[in-house]
């Protein structure tokens, strides 16, 4: 428990250092969240959670920090409890908990009016890079174990139950029985995170960004069968199959040219991938199309031609040959259902790759597999 609780006391200090300075009006429409349904603060603070998940997070949902905070506090940022030692704010956050993630000391207990920890804004720039805190160790746990649990879930365990309760468990959830867990508690961690649950079904926009994609001709099916990798590559050396070559080809046809062009800004395919030898792309099955500047999480309109690119792969993934496709933390392939309102499901990085960064979570690439 000690060890996870000081991975979260760094993570917090990175995170918090990759916070923007201020709220933002950006991404709100692709940020997953059905905004009517939610609470009017909610809704005013959308562009604020957006932008602090985006470019700090972006492997935590804005729909579940609302939905979050709907669990914890039911948007009311004044809520406290009369007596000392009562958590306090929108995530309900103790002293100690409030401190420790960064905020400003309580000048009483319970904190007074006007207090930081009761103020909206800035109760959420300190929750949130902590709550992005607890994620990141949970994840990190989980991948290194091998614990099933969904990620997200981990880190709601960590917040109600602590760190400790994911770590003495067989699953990262714990059942009666487990990391000093009664009957009680691991009722209470069960109806929790059932609760944040509900609220992420309930908040989400029906119509994931990825299905807006525009109606483009379709391509030509690909119909020579399997060809074992061969020269050339175009986006650079080594060798294709034929599948992925008809494939790169289509889209190019599709979105222009994929170096420089006004969708796809640069394309690789063929590589060794020495450090991952699972990989497509060592085997010539596998494009990363880059829709911004590598290493740099995609916004705006290069955000919106991500979506497209992707979308236009899964509408033809039959005719093209598609094995898979990850962007923007997700995955998919055709037998994968949609999950949590959202295109895919949660790509882990399967032990390999660090979802947290823009390349290794596919923030600023869609990857497309090729099947022979």
């Amino acid at each position: 428990m000690r060890v996870l609780a000081a991975l979260v006391a760094a993570l917090v200090a990175t995170v918090t250092g990759l916070m923007p300075p201020g709220p933002g009006g950006t991404g709100v429409a692709a940020s997953g969240v059905d905004s009517p349904k939610v609470p009017a603060l909610a809704r005013e603070m959308l562009p604020l959670i957006v932008e602090l998940t985006s470019d700090g997070c972006p492997e935590l949902p804005p729909v579940w920090v609302v939905s979050h905070v709907q669990a914890e506090s039911g948007w009311d940022p004044g809520l406290h409890g009369d007596a000392a030692g009562r958590p306090a704010g929108l995530f309900q956050f103790g002293q100690r908990t409030w401190q420790a993630a960064g905020g400003t000391p309580w000048a009483s207990d319970p904190p007074a009016a006007g207090s930081d920890v009761l103020t909206t804004e800035a109760h959420l720039r300190v929750a949130v890079p902590w709550i992005c805190a607890n994620l990141r160790a949970a994840a990190a746990h989980l991948t290194a174990t091998g614990k099933p649990a969904d990620p997200l879930d981990a880190m709601l365990v960590c917040h109600i139950a602590g760190c400790g309760r994911v770590t003495g468990s067989a699953t990262g959830v714990p059942v009666a029985g487990e990391a000093g867990c009664s009957a009680r508690c691991a009722a209470v961690i069960a109806r929790y995170i059932g609760a944040v649950r509900a609220n992420v079904e309930r908040f989400t926009a029906a119509t994931a960004p990825a299905l807006h994609a525009p109606s483009l001709a379709a391509p030509a099916a690909w119909t020579g069968g399997a060809t074992g990798c061969q020269p050339p590559d175009p986006t650079g050396d080594g060798c294709l199959t034929g599948a992925t070559r008809h494939g790169l080809e289509a889209a190019e046809a599709a979105f222009g040219s994929w170096s420089g062009g006004p969708v796809i800004r640069s394309a690789g395919c063929w590589d060794e991938h020495a450090w991952n030898p699972r990989s497509d792309h060592s085997r010539g099955r596998a494009c990363d199309l880059f829709a911004t500047a590598p290493g740099t999480f995609a916004k705006g309109a290069e955000l919106e031609a991500g979506w497209r690119v992707v979308g236009w792969f899964r509408e033809h993934a039959e005719p093209l040959r598609v094995g898979y496709l990850i962007w923007q933390g997700r995955y998919w392939d055709p037998g994968v259902a949609d999950d949590d309102g959202a295109w895919g499901r949660r790509y882990t990085g399967g032990g390999v790759y660090d979802t947290s960064n823009a390349t290794g979570g596919h923030f600023d690439h869609v990857h497309v597999s090729f099947r022979e």
